[in-house]
């Protein structure tokens, strides 16, 4: 059994187990039940009703939240002539072609996402062990690999956010920070919610969104209804 300190115990007091909030409701639980001293992320985890060994239900793909995440992430564009200046114009933090593949290899790692132009994946193809572990290589499915550079950088900037079925049917998202008002944290859920949704593959069969819940960063996880979604 894992252990927890005083102030877990005391929020796990303040939430019944078995039951599963209305949204608005598990957020204003969430924002009461959050004690730590810096402000946390509220996180998305859904339990959906997919095999992720077939290839057709592994969900993947991004989305811009209504509100953004409360965090401005830092973009690498890979990109060259009037491309790498369309990024540099959009907000780009960074912008080069193999200048920065060198430092990656050197173990550079100063930015939270890529976006590469598709005539720049041969180079950046070559990053793959080092950035695939670490969930960083460009993807056409997330919209990072892409010729519309400007419109890729605002919407990551805007507050876009990947969502990706792990091993265990299992999606974990970033709604916002705990110190957003409980309307802005619960749109952004009702967003996502709908967004996984729209992709529900066409071969999943029985409930698809099996369950979900949110939680703070150090705060206990919160079951949301989201029977209304179904």
């Amino acid at each position: 059994m894992a252990k927890y300190g005083k102030k877990h115990q005391e929020a796990l007091k303040q939430i019944d187990r078995a039951k599963a909030y209305e949204i608005k409701e598990a957020v204003e639980l969430a924002k009461k039940t959050a004690k730590a001293n810096f402000d946390e992320t509220v996180e998305a985890a859904f339990r959906l009703g997919v095999d992720p060994k077939k290839a057709d239900q592994q969900i993947r793909g991004a989305m811009v939240l209504p509100h953004g995440t409360g965090k401005t992430q830092r973009v690498l564009v890979f990109a060259k002539g009037d491309k790498a200046k369309e990024a540099e114009a959009a907000g780009a933090d960074y912008v080069g072609e193999g200048d920065y593949i060198n430092k990656i290899n050197q173990g550079w790692f100063e930015f939270d996402v890529i976006v590469a132009t598709p005539d720049m994946m041969a180079e950046v193809g070559k990053l793959g062990r080092v950035l695939g572990p670490k969930g960083l290589m460009p993807n056409p499915k997330t919209g990072t690999v892409t010729f519309e550079v400007e419109k890729a950088v605002q919407e990551i900037k805007a507050g876009k956010v990947e969502y990706r079925v792990d091993k265990s049917a299992n999606i974990h998202v970033p709604i916002g920070k705990i110190s957003f008002d409980e309307t802005k944290l619960a749109e952004n859920f009702a967003a996502l919610t709908d967004q996984l949704v729209k992709v529900k593959p066409q071969s999943s069969k029985g409930t698809y969104l099996k369950n979900a819940s949110i939680a703070s960063t150090m705060g206990p996880g919160i079951k949301v209804d989201v029977s209304n979604f179904r």
